[in-house]
């Protein structure tokens, strides 16, 4: 929720403000077009925003009498959770049923320097404004990401491999993409990889790809986005030890109808199961 429905809904709302604004104008409202979009400013308020509804959260938590711990936890033994505080401290809890319900992390190739690049996590928290921005995938995270960001102003290319938001009905993915290039402008390059990045003395990031023909191009951006899915975080939450069963393609735990692991005790919900 922190990195994904709320602040991308938010931005997506900011954006709309911006074609609204074009739209005022021919309407007969005197609006300024020249005034420069803050991305700072959206920024700031989305976050401060998420921080409310964390507030919100915990406090509902205490009411309820639930103890909250905000330490990353790992199941090191039956019935048994480890957890690290920001410093390092290490304290144990039992418990009769384990419920693990965790999200995934963005996945970033490992021939792609991860400091030269921005993940669908880090862009709803970053303060410097994107710029020229290069969004790599074809996923609806990629395609939203690239909607809010025009929508805010941004030269936005979107990057596609294959197909757009494999998975999905294809006559209606490919209205999707119609739209984002005859209405909204977005550029697309299609059938592409990248090869590699590189920074520039100007602190931009030079992008070499290549098309599924053999081609290749290159281009410099300010930001480069990738959204090309995500991965579940079981080889840190659990110990290999425990004999949990995963899906050996994506690491995800197996469960039954009632979200019970193989392990009577331990059970699995959302995006990790």
């Amino acid at each position: 929720m922190n990195v994904g429905c709320i602040p991308k809904k938010l931005m997506h709302h900011v954006a709309k403000m911006g074609e609204l604004r074009h739209q005022q104008k021919t309407a007969g409202w005197g609006v300024d077009l020249d005034t420069a979009f803050a991305w700072d400013t959206m920024v700031s308020e989305v976050q401060m925003y998420i921080k409310s509804l964390n507030f919100g959260y915990r406090s509902s938590l205490m009411k309820k009498g639930v103890t909250y711990f905000n330490k990353l936890g790992k199941v090191t033994g039956p019935n048994t959770v480890q957890l690290k505080d920001a410093k390092g401290n290490v304290t144990e809890v039992k418990a009769k049923k384990v419920v693990l319900a965790v999200g995934g992390r963005p996945m970033v190739p490992s021939n792609i320097d991860p400091s030269l690049v921005l993940t669908s996590d880090d862009i709803f928290a970053m303060r410097k404004p994107p710029g020229k921005t290069l969004v790599v995938g074809a996923s609806y995270v990629a395609l939203e990401c690239a909607g809010f960001l025009k929508g805010c102003g941004y030269d936005t290319t979107v990057m596609v491999r294959s197909i757009l938001l494999r998975g999905f009905d294809q006559q209606m993915a490919n209205l999707v993409g119609k739209y984002m290039k005859e209405t909204t402008k977005i550029k697309f390059i299609e059938s592409a990889t990248v090869d590699s990045i590189e920074a520039t003395p100007e602190g931009r990031k030079k992008v070499n790809y290549r098309f599924s023909s053999g081609e290749s191009g290159c281009e410099e951006y300010d930001t480069v986005l990738y959204a090309t899915g995500r991965e579940i975080d079981t080889d840190n939450l659990l110990s290999g030890s425990l004999g949990v069963q995963f899906n050996p393609k994506n690491k995800k735990i197996i469960t039954d109808e009632k979200e019970q692991s193989n392990l009577d005790w331990l059970y699995a919900l959302g995006d990790c199961a």
